[in-house]
């Protein structure tokens, strides 16, 4: 794989970034949404077998390519398995022109200080040795922000740098996303104290070295702006955290700079039983809405 193209794709490239990493626990609900509940599968090795179906349902469709989805996230079971006959990453690079990442964390501690820090990751070399061979091109790991609390923000920036920095040790670009919950009543305040924090450990990065952010999109617009234009930055994307696809894509087409990273929005409208005709169409309007306010800024 050629890694210049995907770093040229990663940071110039039009388009948005699929987040098809649902992991163990909110597989269930994704699945759902998608019309499976959870007596249509008897154990958790038929839950993960139908929802890497969807996903590669979602990847084989004419419109998913690099025209417009410039990246994939995968889950880890799901870089472990094949889309059409080729190991997922391979078949998203070669084959969509889609640059793949991995999904390295492994879920969150409980609140405290109003954040949710993640969970240790005793294994995480392994992972990106694993990541490296496989092709994935970067890494996305989350946290929680539940409170304008100054103390957990900056706990949970320390943890997202420290951790990303491990994982630049592997020639891989960590995605880090510090994710503010959409219901918190001092959201905007939350924001400010996290661009902050982020700010002072993008200065200390050294000079060779760059990562990407996932945000939540921010209650003013153009908010993270001084991060979309800071030199230790690949690329700032925004994730759905909730809103609506329609509410996701106004917001996110405020934002100069920054693309979508969605999840729920991207699969919102899909269903298992829908014909191949009526998903590919849905997909397809889909994924042009999300690139059309991708690129609106």
């Amino acid at each position: 794989m050629s890694n210049q193209a995907q770093i040229e794709k990663m940071t110039s490239g039009a388009g948005f970034i699929a987040a098809l990493d649902q992991s163990g626990g909110s597989t269930p609900k994704a699945l759902r949404l998608y019309g499976v509940e959870e007596d249509q599968y008897g154990s958790e090795a038929e839950m993960f077998d139908m929802i890497h179906a969807m996903r590669a349902r979602i990847a084989m469709a004419p419109a998913f390519t690099g025209e417009r989805v410039i990246g994939a996230i995968l889950f880890e079971m799901t870089m472990d398995r094949e889309i059409d006959g080729k190991s997922t990453a391979s078949y998203m690079w070669e084959e969509r022109g889609v640059v793949p990442f991995l999904k390295v964390d492994k879920g969150l501690a409980d609140e405290e200080n109003g954040v949710q820090l993640m969970k240790p990751m005793p294994e995480l070399d392994a992972l990106c040795e694993r990541a490296v061979k496989a092709g994935i091109f970067g890494t996305k790991m989350r946290s929680v922000i539940s409170a304008a609390n100054a103390e957990g923000i900056a706990a949970i920036v320390a943890q997202q740098f420290e951790v990303g920095k491990q994982i630049l040790g592997h020639g891989l670009v960590p995605i880090i996303e510090p994710e503010v919950t959409i219901s918190i009543a001092d959201k905007a305040e939350a924001e400010d104290i996290l661009l902050a924090e982020i700010t002072k450990q993008l200065d200390a990065l050294p000079e060779d070295q760059q990562i990407m952010l996932k945000l939540t999109l921010p209650e003013t617009a153009n908010h993270y702006k001084p991060l979309v234009d800071h030199p230790r930055v690949m690329r700032v994307v925004a994730l759905s955290g909730g809103y609506s696809r329609d509410e996701a894509n106004e917001r996110l087409s405020n934002n100069t700079g920054v693309i979508a990273s969605f999840s729920r929005a991207l699969t919102e409208g899909l269903s298992a039983q829908q014909s191949d005709e009526a998903f590919n169409s849905t997909i397809a309007g889909t994924i042009d809405s999300i690139y059309n306010a991708s690129v609106a800024g």
